[in-house]
């Protein structure tokens, strides 16, 4: 995948993303309506989305504070939650470290889980040649754009959204959109699947705990089925050494 231009790696970045948009949207919606519901004005509603930018993080905040929780808890339970994108950035820093502060700094405040998704496998593999930063920039800009307006129209337009519509099913949906395609490998798969089971047995730990607690385990899983893999061919290159 070769772009001859940084505008037209942007275009496909945004092209790439446009798929996802329709589980971004129900979750921001949920967001929106659930702010003006916990009491918040329109204005604070959306300065909290402008400053959260995690639809995860908020909602727990929203519930934090209409429980009246002290301010610092509410602070340290939304850092928690987001330490999967300390991972993220130590992923994408190799291929992204070079360019100058006035592009990473707004690039990491807009790094989510769908750019993330979408972009490493193709930095890691190469895929994107000297245009990935522009192709990342173009599904970082579109997914704020969606998360955001889709939080407006929840807070401006969701007294007349029908409950019957279940938005909140859309949201683990958009998630298993993420995931599938990037199980491309054995450990991926090991990943995934000890990753989930324990996200599942871990679901009521305290301030979303089980999250960064199967995301560790998921990469551990992950990084120990590779290094099973790979202990077959190198035993069997070192044999091959030794006939020789």
């Amino acid at each position: 995948m070769a772009f001859q231009t940084g505008r037209e790696a942007f275009i496909q970045g945004a092209r790439a993303l446009l798929p996802l948009i329709p589980g971004v949207v129900p979750f921001g919606l949920v967001t929106g309506v659930m702010a003006i519901k916990m009491g918040m004005t329109p204005t604070m509603a959306i300065g909290m989305t402008l400053l959260f930018y995690s639809g995860s993080a908020q909602m727990v905040a929203l519930q934090l504070i209409h429980s009246g929780v002290l301010p610092v808890a509410i602070v340290a339970t939304a850092l928690i939650i987001n330490l999967r994108f300390v991972m993220y950035s130590a992923s994408l820093a190799p291929h992204l470290h070079q360019l100058p502060r006035r592009w990473t700094w707004p690039m990491s405040y807009m790094l989510s889980d769908q750019s993330y998704a979408l972009c490493t496998l193709k930095l890691s593999a190469g895929e994107l040649g000297r245009f990935g930063y522009q192709y990342y920039a173009g599904t970082a800009v579109l997914m704020w754009l969606a998360w955001n307006l889709s939080v407006a129209a929840g807070v401006y337009l969701g007294g007349s959204i029908p409950e019957s519509w279940s938005l909140g099913f859309a949201i683990p949906l958009s998630f298993l959109a993420l995931l599938v395609p990037g199980i491309r490998s054995m450990p991926a798969l090991v990943a995934a699947i000890v990753g989930g089971s324990i996200a599942v047995l871990a679901v009521d730990l305290p301030y979303n705990l089980g999250l960064v607690t199967a995301s560790i385990g998921g990469v551990i899983a992950g990084v120990s089925a590779e290094n099973l893999r790979k202990k077959p061919s190198e035993t069997a290159f070192q044999a091959e050494g030794e006939r020789q």
